[in-house]
């Protein structure tokens, strides 16, 4: 009667649906991040747990056998971060009691430059050294704001106590929840969704397993090249580039750049070694152990990691950038299993 389209009156309500959908995400996003941390590391333990409970009698229970893993896994895991943290804090304190007075000393003093820049040495290190002071000046702003978020630093440990509890209550029951979502779906529909499903299992403990496994190797990598060369803060660094690993992109960018400026600051001589141990390593594990492990899960162009990896940073930070990545894949994924599921639905009758 009002001349309204009911087409377009369902599109408009479809598109107020998804914004205040959206909208609803982002205003919880720090709740999601916890719950998508914790399905993480249920995905991780979930394959210790099953090999346990094989073992297991049957009529132990499988929470006791997904207790056990934990247990050990908690022994293991300060058994080894003791000693890491504290090489780590000693190297984090002794840099930063010397890094003050590196800043004001010539920077390039030990470095050899090319025969040609040898005249202008001095202005070079001159205009170096403003630049770090004015970093330095930069950096004070950058400590307040690192003090008032201690204030907010409850939170943060308030999520370090969930995330285990939440994984341990997903391994427990995860298997309940998924047939519950699956039922949901019409009898048509659920194979789709229980594919759907399973894929994203597949894919995510897959890629988190081998973004474990290449972040522990960098860090025993990088750590003994940087003792067997001399380096200072060889554990800092390479627990550094260890932590960096798990920033697609930019973080193993920033970890060679924070070595090299270290280096810059501490004597270190060997620059040439470092820099072909920098490149070989990437190449090696850009083209060798990281498509290994792997495997055909992670499907996506270098420029569209690097393009997720910055619109996520744009989007939540540092979150973003980690998460840039398993959303994507995970995207792909979903496309895929709905470009099959027609075909399958057509195959499936004949068979």
């Amino acid at each position: 009667m009002l001349g309204i389209d009911r087409h377009a009156l369902r599109i408009a309500w479809t598109v107020f649906l998804f914004v205040l959908a959206v909208a609803f995400l982002y205003a919880v996003r720090s709740a999601l991040i916890t719950f998508t941390l914790a399905l993480f590391l249920a995905l991780l333990l979930s394959p210790l747990v099953t090999f346990v409970d094989r073992f297991t009698p049957a009529k132990v229970p499988r929470s006791a056998a997904l207790a056990l893993v934990y247990a050990v896994l908690i022994a293991i895991v300060v058994a080894t971060l003791i000693p890491i943290g504290s090489a780590i804090a000693d190297d984090a304190r002794m840099l930063a009691n010397r890094l003050p007075g590196a800043i004001q000393e010539n920077p390039l003093a030990a470095i050899p430059l090319p025969t040609w820049l040898e005249p202008i040495r001095e202005r070079i290190s001159a205009a170096l050294r403003d630049r770090l002071d004015e970093i330095a000046k930069d950096a004070l702003p950058l400590v307040g704001k690192a003090a008032g978020g201690l204030l907010t630093g409850l939170g943060a440990i308030v999520s370090a106590v969930l995330i285990p509890i939440l994984a341990f209550l997903f391994i427990k029951d995860g298997h309940e929840m998924r047939n519950s979502i699956v039922a949901l779906a019409s009898e048509n529909q659920r194979s789709l969704v229980a594919g759907i499903f399973t894929d994203l299992r597949q894919l995510l403990a897959q890629y988190l397993r081998a973004l474990l496994t290449i972040a522990v190797v960098t860090f025993v990598v990088f750590s003994g090249f940087l003792a067997l060369t001399g380096a200072p803060y060889a554990v800092l660094l390479g627990g550094l580039a260890g932590v960096l690993e798990f920033v697609p992109a930019v973080g193993p960018f920033t970890a060679a750049i924070s070595i090299v400026i270290v280096g810059l600051f501490s004597g270190y001589t060997h620059w040439l070694v470092l820099v072909i141990f920098l490149v070989f390593y990437r190449i090696a594990l850009d083209y060798g152990l990281q498509p290994a492990l792997m495997s055909t899960g992670v499907q996506l162009h270098p420029l569209l990691v690097v393009f997720g990896a910055l619109a996520g940073g744009e989007i939540a930070g540092i979150p973003g950038v980690f998460f840039a990545i398993p959303v994507m894949a995970a995207l792909r994924v979903i496309v895929l299993r709905l470009s099959r599921h027609p075909r399958e639905q057509t195959t499936q009758p004949s068979s």
